[in-house]
């Protein structure tokens, strides 16, 4: 039961993820690497089309979603989840997918606050290592990089929050594929752990990776970039 989302944040497409309806986080958020200046957003998006294939295409706040389409929240969470499912969650940061940190200008850092590219990640690996992946490692691996295309998942765990309605990622993983002009020159992955102590990024190789996700997947292969980049 999965949505395709194309990102939508003041009338213009952001970025694009693959968001699972069932266990309400998305399963990968897929992106341009473009670091820069901007400002955190203080407050959270939801999907009004993931509610009704007719309503807005630009993402919303769940206030004015409720005022404009005159809905409830419980009616907004049927599809998605939704603020109060993160109340609670002792423990989990909200963990960007495609992070702001990889963005430039408000308008697109904003962009990444909607709860559809938001995973239950554990507080100290997403403030430790996946941190230091995020804002260390990759701007030292995308040096000499003209485009960076980036996809980060997340594989659903066993664990859930807000009584069963959010999923808990058991890992999360990302991969990167670096191009100079229109030429790629080089791809890597990395996966970890999203739990508190066993959360050590470990970096691949593309293929490595990609075997990595079958697995946990039980899928019987994935391509994670055309013609491996």
């Amino acid at each position: 039961n999965a949505a395709r989302i194309c990102q939508v944040y003041a009338n213009k497409h952001r970025f694009a993820t693959l968001y699972d309806r069932n266990r309400r986080i998305p399963v990968y958020s897929a992106y341009k690497y473009e670091r820069g200046p901007g400002d955190r957003y203080d407050s959270w998006f939801v999907e009004p089309q993931l509610i009704k294939q007719t309503y807005r295409k630009d993402m919303a706040s769940e206030d004015s979603i409720k005022k404009d389409y005159k809905i409830t929240s419980q009616t907004i969470g049927q599809s998605q989840a939704i603020d109060q499912d993160y109340r609670d969650a002792l423990g989990l940061d909200r963990g960007h997918l495609c992070p702001s940190g990889h963005q430039t200008g408000n308008d697109n850092k904003w962009a990444t606050f909607t709860l559809t590219n938001i995973v239950p990640q554990d507080m100290v690996f997403n403030q430790g290592t996946w941190h230091d992946y995020e804002e260390i490692t990759m701007p030292q691996k995308t040096q000499g990089c003209d485009t960076t295309y980036v996809i980060t998942g997340a594989v659903p765990g066993n664990t859930n929050i807000a009584n069963g309605r959010v999923n808990v990622p058991s890992y999360i993983w990302s991969a990167a594929c670096c191009l100079k002009g229109k030429k790629p020159i080089r791809a890597w992955g990395v996966i970890a752990k999203n739990e508190r102590s066993q959360n050590r990024v470990k970096t691949l190789d593309l293929a490595e990776l990609e075997n990595r996700l079958a697995q946990l997947y039980k899928r019987g292969g994935v391509t994670l970039f055309k013609n491996a980049c």
